[in-house]
């Protein structure tokens, strides 16, 4: 199987000494992989973006690096989210994760509740329209296989995405996923729409099953049953190398079907993220038992 595999990655910006020290040690980790870009995120209620853009600062020092910060509509007003833009093009960044975003300590669940802050954007599309007057940044935004939260129907993510696109953006990476054969669906309504930016599947390897599963259903991205039984009763000093497996068989079956960038949320940590990479890298699955995941 040839591949021209690229390979990004994301993390969050450290709130203490011990977590920096714990980003720059997965990032040294990873960094063999040679990624296209790393993005930086944003927190919830625009909690992280001292944070995020000292972080993105560090990173510039590091020519072989590209990152690229997320920018959401949360807690600012319009003009200090455009004058940190141009700080931000000032630095030589000229690629921007755009996303709504979530107010801080929301519960995610259906009663979620955007809430605008004053003399602050409504919608990530007005956000993206500003950044493209004021620079020509290239624009990447999320796109959700299973549907957005948020959303009453496919039809309104597929017109949001659209209005984005005609506004400028130009890359989608998508919210995590699990089934593989939704995500082939997605794209196949994408091509039928006649929306043909690039979109890089976004990857979540699964560190702690029981956390997962919270966080997959307020993200509205389902698990198949075939993982959720192989995780039952499974003793946790295996399921490093299950996750490793599982998460090697997605990106495999993903790259067969000519998907070969592939976007890992590392949640900071360089071990499970590194050992699906190698294994990608030599193309390779431990466990062949796997196969019938998305077959």
């Amino acid at each position: 199987m040839k591949t021209n595999l690229k390979i990004s990655f994301e993390f969050f910006p450290p709130k203490n000494l011990k977590m920096y020290q714990n980003l720059w040690n997965a990032l040294n980790k990873l960094k063999i992989f040679y990624p296209d870009f790393v993005s930086i995120t944003y927190g919830a209620g625009g909690s992280t973006r001292k944070r995020t853009h000292d972080t993105i600062k560090k990173f510039t020092y590091r020519p072989s690096i590209k990152p690229i910060p997320h920018l959401t509509c949360i807690g600012d007003t319009k003009d200090s989210i455009k004058k940190l833009a141009i700080e931000y093009w000032k630095l030589g960044i000229k690629s921007i994760v755009v996303i709504r975003g979530d107010p801080e300590n929301i519960k995610l669940t259906k009663k979620r509740k955007f809430i605008t802050f004053p003399n602050g954007y409504n919608y990530a599309s007005e956000l993206i329209r500003d950044l493209k007057k004021i620079r020509d940044f290239e624009i990447i935004i999320a796109v959700f296989p299973e549907k957005h939260p948020e959303s009453k129907n496919f039809g309104e993510d597929i017109d949001n995405l659209k209005r984005k696109i005609d506004l400028g953006a130009t890359k989608g990476i998508t919210q995590f996923f699990f089934d593989n054969n939704k995500f082939y669906d997605f794209m196949n309504i994408l091509q039928k729409k006649n929306i043909k930016i690039p979109v890089v599947p976004g990857i979540l390897p699964i560190i702690n099953f029981n956390k997962l599963t919270e966080l997959a259903s307020n993200c509205n991205a389902s698990i198949p049953k075939i993982i959720k039984n192989l995780y039952k009763n499974k003793k946790k000093e295996y399921e490093f190398d299950l996750s490793t497996d599982i998460a090697t068989k997605q990106c495999l079956d993903l790259m067969k079907n000519g998907f070969n960038n592939l976007h890992f949320y590392t949640l900071n940590r360089a071990d499970l993220t590194g050992k699906i990479c190698s294994n990608l890298t030599k193309k390779k699955l431990i466990n062949k038992s796997y196969d019938a995941f998305w077959s």
